[in-house]
């Protein structure tokens, strides 16, 4: 859009004024970044609260979005987004079992922070690969996963996928931790309910000023997510999150991340994998790698 160009395709008034008023408001509450190429994405996603509202013009939608507080989680729902795979990263999940497996063998207990869970494939890929490294379906583990977008949240508690989301996972995988449905059900499949004993799900809004967390986690899943902010939030979230993280924890960050520009914080010990600095030699090993 030019500067007094409005869009001119669909059913509301947009302007670039408008877009710039919801690009600041997103970064105000979320810390995301939003590009000035996505225009007509915002438009798209934007345009279904309008109709459901049946609020004419974005300008409108604005003024009423400042004067109704509970307007602003599904502004936010609509505008992140949320794309994720059982076992993304695949890479990741071996790290995790490996580590996780010196936890087994020395009867640990072991906690996780899945960060950005979207639909649940994250939390669950992770709650299948402790279960794996402690051979069992009940293992002492407790994993949190968290998200911003409220509507994601309960469809991962739901953890309920359709079978195509779960073609390239192999027979065995399928067999131990799904229930296929029928009937109704038919085409779609339920996470086994002993997967979904192990986590938590909860709203956080990383960019809050306080998170209800207490205990350290040995492991934190934050990825694909830093990408939408901008470098000095991303180093005071990472700065954050390590203040969470235990001495010995894996901090598992998206494949397009890098803090390579942080060494006094973090430093690299796999594929997008890094330990605290100045972490100790623990059970984990992996901190003279």
């Amino acid at each position: 859009m030019t500067e007094r160009q409005e869009v001119s395709a669909g059913d509301f008034v947009y302007s670039p004024a408008d877009f710039e008023q919801i690009r600041r408001r997103l970064y105000a509450q979320t810390g995301i970044n939003l590009a000035s190429s996505k225009a007509q994405m915002v438009y798209s996603r934007l345009s279904r609260r309008l109709r459901a509202l049946r609020i004419s013009s974005f300008a409108d939608y604005l003024a009423f979005l400042a004067d109704n507080p509970r307007e602003q989680e599904e502004f936010v729902n609509a505008l992140t987004t949320n794309l994720t795979a059982f076992f993304r990263e695949a890479h990741h999940f071996a790290m995790l079992e490996n580590y996780a497996r010196e936890f087994a063998r020395a009867g640990r207990y072991l906690r996780c922070w899945c960060a950005a869970t979207s639909t649940g494939e994250e939390a669950y890929s992770i709650a299948m690969t402790l279960i794996r490294a402690y051979d069992s379906y009940s293992p002492p583990v407790e994993i949190l996963a968290s998200d911003i977008d409220s509507r994601v949240l309960e469809q991962a508690k739901a953890g309920i996928y359709s079978l195509a989301q779960l073609e390239k996972l192999d027979s065995e995988t399928r067999r131990l931790f799904f229930q296929r449905g029928r009937g109704s059900m038919a085409g779609r499949a339920r996470i086994r309910p002993q997967l979904t004993e192990l986590i938590r799900f909860e709203r956080i809004n990383l960019l809050d000023t306080s998170w209800p967390l207490k205990e350290p986690f040995h492991v934190i899943f934050c990825r694909n997510v830093m990408i939408y902010f901008d470098k000095p939030t991303q180093f005071r979230l990472l700065e954050r999150m390590l203040d969470y993280l235990a001495d010995d924890g894996l901090y598992f960050a998206g494949h397009s991340e890098s803090f390579v520009q942080a060494p006094h914080l973090v430093r690299h010990v796999g594929k997008s994998t890094y330990m605290k600095v100045d972490a100790q030699p623990g059970s984990s090993g992996y901190a003279n790698r």
